[in-house]
């Protein structure tokens, strides 16, 4: 298949997709990259959100949420290092949501500015998080 690029993307704990795909998008730090097949080299880092993969010959993408890392394109492979990744099908919106419950009041409770920063910033990743289960629910 000329009109694909290969696709990998990986977290610490294991590879959460290996394969074709005739597109990818992600939330870059500039705002949402579109990647096709023949895109520049680039590399750059990703903010928490939903990377969609479009498999070829597939109708619907494979949606997976990645908690930020790191881009690396090249023109036939794309892969996508995540601080920490899940797949669309393994979101739980309950958990999320009393994650959040959890932060807030840790955030309530900080005492220092570097705790504050902590706590801002896993707030961030599960609200992009939520809204991945969001989108992903609108989908099916």
């Amino acid at each position: 298949m000329a009109n694909t690029l290969h696709v990998d993307v990986v977290s610490a704990e294991e590879s959460i997709y290996s394969g074709e795909a005739e597109f990818v998008i992600l939330p870059g730090e500039a705002g949402e990259l579109g990647i096709y097949p023949q895109h520049t080299p680039l590399i750059t880092r990703i903010k928490p959100g939903s990377v969609r993969i479009k498999p070829p010959g597939s109708a619907a993408e494979e949606l997976i949420f990645v908690a930020g890392g790191i881009l690396e394109v090249q023109p036939k492979l794309v892969t996508v290092l995540a601080d920490t990744a899940i797949r669309g099908g393994d979101l739980d919106e309950a958990k999320a949501t009393e994650a959040i419950k959890r932060a807030e009041e840790a955030r309530v409770k900080a005492q220092d500015k570097l705790e504050i920063a902590s706590v801002e910033a896993e707030l961030a990743m599960l609200a992009a998080q939520l809204v991945a289960i969001r989108k992903l629910r609108k989908k099916k």
